[in-house]
């Protein structure tokens, strides 16, 4: 039968719940279990889809088209089991569907109420990730216990353990031990309180996760056991992470926390091996180069906004043993500020996607920097709408260049609407979305750096390079590496004599992994240890040159 877990926070929101249960369901894995992972949300929207970055952070889109919360990305990158849209549900998602069940009178004329109605929709979006496929499935329940919108979650789940057994069931809870400097003491009440508010719903936890910023000593710990009515060995330290996410694995293994979670629900697991994880940070801790690469949005300044963009230069600066120093400049300065000033020190500039005309102009000079002064360049959905703006308006002498989706009376609108776009209303799930297929152009960069010609990559846009421009284009030097397999829509461009400016219409970042760098990021950081190493090596050559003069 499959075994559930069920990961809770308390005493205040972004514990790390998300990185929390990721790392626990790698652990699982890498002791041979089969392992699915669920994020349960509180909030009314039906997704994140319409939601400003600023509120909910960057919008996870799986192969299947689901626009997810950002915590999918954690369980992609740790995880192997395959996401879908029964990965991530949300209030608004779980009361359109009772309520579309009442509208066809599927409950029999009853007063549909929370409970039982909503509570057992809950449940039965639980038991989707459950069979015989499946050995855990780890659910982790969004916000903050105490919170009025939690508590459906948080009731549904007390039920479930009865419908299935507790003996099937483990409840983690996620809570925080503060340190107050002027006490100079780590405090257990903010925790007590958590876990009596949970116990007062009737959900008893079996284990705790204890953030804190400085070790908690036996005498705490066995006060938050004595209190909480926890085992010792169950109160776990996860202290915050100064030098990189991917340590926490290792951490909750020097807690056993692996071997809690085997143990108390029954499941037969072989030996644990990570030495591929310990090799990863041994390559973290010591690198062989160190490059700058700005990343310029709109939302620079909220790093949840571009969370995978900047998981994925991680990856790649890991694969190549190089330590990243990201800048993260918002368009909109350059600009006031100019692109000299705010990205002169740079190895690597990327723009990444977004929605807006805010900031637009600012990511079109950074790309006509990149372009004129030959520094590698990667473009981002967003990014690569910006930079063929930037082409036509300097290279293909089309004035005035632009998107429909910011200029609808533009002369030159090398970026439009597909037919199928145009009357759409609903701004929720109707871009193109999920994997698509890619045809790669042979000897291009791009098919250099995947291997291939034929790739699948994830989408999340709406607008499409205008195909009326594509020979103009072409004749001034840019290529169109990539395509649709019919060849309608451009994917990829290129420029050629360009020591490496590529720029994608797809999602790359969705498909980074921390022991598999994605392709076109990995060639991105080389072109960019590439520029630095030339850089060095021309100033060392005119530092010997003056010696001698």
């Amino acid at each position: 039968m499959t075994k559930h877990i069920f990961v809770t926070g308390g005493v205040v929101s972004s514990l790390g719940k998300g990185l929390t249960s990721a790392s626990m369901g790698m652990l699982l894995e890498q002791r041979g279990l089969r392992v699915l992972m669920q994020k349960l949300d509180p909030y009314i929207n039906v997704d994140p889809g319409t939601m400003s970055p600023y509120q909910h952070g960057e919008v996870y889109v799986l192969d299947d088209g689901s626009e997810t919360d950002l915590d999918l990305g954690h369980y992609e990158r740790f995880t192997s089991g395959k996401l879908t849209r029964d990965s991530n549900y949300t209030t608004g998602q779980i009361y359109q569907s009772v309520i579309e069940k009442e509208r066809q009178g599927r409950f029999l004329g009853k007063t549909v109420q929370v409970i039982p109605h909503i509570t057992n929709e809950i449940k039965s979006v639980i038991r989707k990730l459950g069979g015989d496929d499946v050995d855990v499935v780890i659910t982790e329940i969004g916000g903050t216990v105490g919170d009025i919108e939690s508590l459906p979650f948080l009731e549904a789940i007390r039920q479930f353990a009865q419908d299935v057994g507790r003996e099937n069931c483990l409840f983690m809870h996620l809570t925080l031990v503060p340190y107050l400097k002027a006490a100079d003491e780590l405090k257990t009440k903010p925790t007590q309180h958590s876990v009596g508010q949970m116990r007062e719903i009737g959900i008893q936890p079996d284990i705790l996760v204890c953030r804190c910023e400085r070790s908690i000593s036996r005498e705490d710990r066995e006060k938050i056991s004595l209190f909480c009515n926890v085992p010792l060995d169950a109160v776990i330290e996860e202290k915050d992470k100064d030098f990189s996410i991917y340590e926490v694995p290792l951490s909750l293994v020097d807690n056993q926390l692996d071997e809690l979670v085997i143990n108390r629900l029954g499941l037969s697991a072989k030996q644990l091996d990570i030495q591929a994880w310990h090799d990863l940070l041994h390559r973290l801790r010591n690198p062989r180069h160190e490059v700058a690469i700005a990343v310029v949005g709109k939302y620079a300044e909220h790093r949840d906004a571009y969370k995978s963009i900047y998981e994925a230069i991680d990856h790649a600066g890991m694969h190549h043993q190089t330590q990243v120093r990201i800048g993260r400049i918002q368009s909109s300065d350059i600009e006031r500020e100019g692109a000299e000033r705010l990205l002169g020190g740079y190895d690597g500039i990327l723009v990444p996607g977004g929605f807006g005309e805010r900031g637009i102009e600012g990511k079109v000079e950074a790309i006509r920097f990149a372009r004129s002064r030959g520094i590698p360049f990667f473009g981002i959905c967003l990014g690569m709408q910006c930079a063929v703006i930037e082409y036509g308006r300097h290279r293909v002498d089309l004035q005035g260049a632009h998107s429909t989706e910011f200029d609808k009376d533009t002369a030159h609108p090398v970026i439009c609407l597909l037919d199928e776009q145009r009357n759409v209303t609903d701004m929720g799930g109707t871009m193109r979305l999920g994997q698509q297929p890619t045809r790669l152009t042979p000897d291009s960069r791009a098919a250099h750096a995947y291997g291939s010609e034929n790739v699948d990559e994830r989408h999340r846009h709406r607008y499409e390079f205008n195909n009326q421009y594509r020979q103009q284009f072409e004749a001034h030097g840019m290529r169109f590496s990539g395509t649709s397999p019919d060849g309608k829509l451009v994917e990829i461009v290129e420029i050629p004599d360009h020591p490496w400016f590529v720029a994608v219409q797809f999602h790359p970042e969705f498909k980074s992994k921390p022991l598999q760098a994605h392709p076109l990021f990995a060639q991105f950081v080389q072109a960019t240890i590439d520029r630095h190493q030339a850089s060095v090596g021309a100033a060392s050559d005119q530092q010997e040159s003056e010696l001698k003069s």
